[in-house]
C-alpha cells in the first residue's frame, strides 16, 4: 500500500486529536471526583438538588 505523506499527515491529525479528546476526558472525569462532593455538600446546605 501507498502511503503519501498527505495520507501519514493525516492519520498523525486523527491520532492526535483522539489523544486530545482522551486527555479532555480524564481531566473532566478527575476534576469531578475531586469537586464533586464538595459540591453535593454545597447544594444539600442550600436544599438544592445537586447538578
Amino acid at each position: 500500500m501507498y502511503m503519501d505523506v498527505v495520507v501519514v499527515a493525516g492519520i498523525v491529525t486523527v491520532l492526535l486529536m483522539v489523544v486530545f479528546f482522551v486527555g479532555v476526558g480524564v481531566f473532566i472525569m478527575r476534576d469531578q471526583k475531586v469537586h464533586g462532593e464538595k459540591q453535593e455538600r454545597k447544594s444539600l446546605k442550600d436544599g438544592e438538588k445537586a447538578v
